[in-house]
């Protein structure tokens, strides 16, 4: 059942034109704020016009843009609401301690998380990484930083060519001499965004690069409840990538084996 924005936009997205998919993802990159802005404001954002707007919120089922409002602002009231009510309401089944409520909070943000990504969303990006022509650099923020270094180590093992970007800002600036139109940079980053991987990105983007945002849901309880859903996207995407490159990745590994 779907009970969010979000999950109409990740389930109608595939049929959209051009310029209503560019609302869609201008939307979900800056969830749900973008949607609380005016028409022109969002129009400006998403690069597109006003009536495209418009016939995007209608593709979605609303009659006109404030229902639309309202439904987003009832949807952010309702997930400022739950973080607040497992601090007050901490009860948990008899003999589960502390742990419960923490790991009840993890589990509702990986099942959201999957709610709002499509199997074609999660296909485009394995796609995108195992097709790549050049190189696959991933980077991570304070939190998620982890996630980038770990899932680097597993695409490293199947294909050449994949570089975790670590220490400082500096050290990251230098490797985009490297990057080019044939190259995927991956970056595993939560709210509140850091501003060294945002600049980071942009200058990569100039350059042609094409990127991969991992981010977490907006109003989730704790840094730990995204980085936790995006572990489990991450294995997701792993599994995939590592599927597709079945025949090349098999070869890699014996010849890995072979040379330990």
């Amino acid at each position: 059942m779907i009970s969010s924005i979000a999950e109409l936009i990740s389930d109608r997205i595939g049929t959209m034109p051009a310029g209503e998919r560019r609302a869609a993802q201008t939307l979900i990159a800056n969830y749900p704020l973008t949607g609380l802005k005016t028409v022109a404001e969002f129009s400006a954002a998403a690069g597109v016009s006003s009536p495209t707007i418009l016939r995007f919120v209608a593709r979605l089922g609303f009659q006109n843009y404030p229902e639309f409002q309202s439904a987003l602002q009832d949807e952010l009231a309702a997930q400022l609401q739950s973080p607040a009510s497992r601090t007050l309401n901490p009860a948990s089944p008899a003999g589960g301690g502390a742990v419960s409520p923490m790991l009840e909070a993890t589990l509702d943000n990986m099942r959201e998380t999957f709610r709002h990504l499509s199997d074609r969303q999660l296909a485009d990006i394995a796609r995108t990484l195992a097709e790549r022509r050049g190189k696959t650099f991933l980077i991570g923020g304070r939190f998620t930083d982890p996630l980038a270094r770990y899932m680097a180590a597993h695409l490293a093992i199947i294909q050449p060519d994949v570089y975790h970007l670590a220490g400082q800002e500096s050290i990251w600036r230098d490797r985009l001499i490297d990057m080019g139109k044939r190259d995927v940079l991956v970056i595993f980053d939560i709210r509140r965004y850091q501003e060294s991987l945002i600049r980071f990105a942009e200058k990569a983007h100039q350059r042609g690069v094409q990127i991969v945002l991992f981010t977490g849901r907006t109003a989730v309880p704790s840094a730990w409840d995204s980085s936790a859903a995006l572990f489990v996207v991450a294995e997701t995407l792993i599994g995939a990538v590592t599927r597709q490159l079945e025949a090349d990745g098999a070869k890699r590994i014996r010849d890995l084996e072979n040379l330990r």
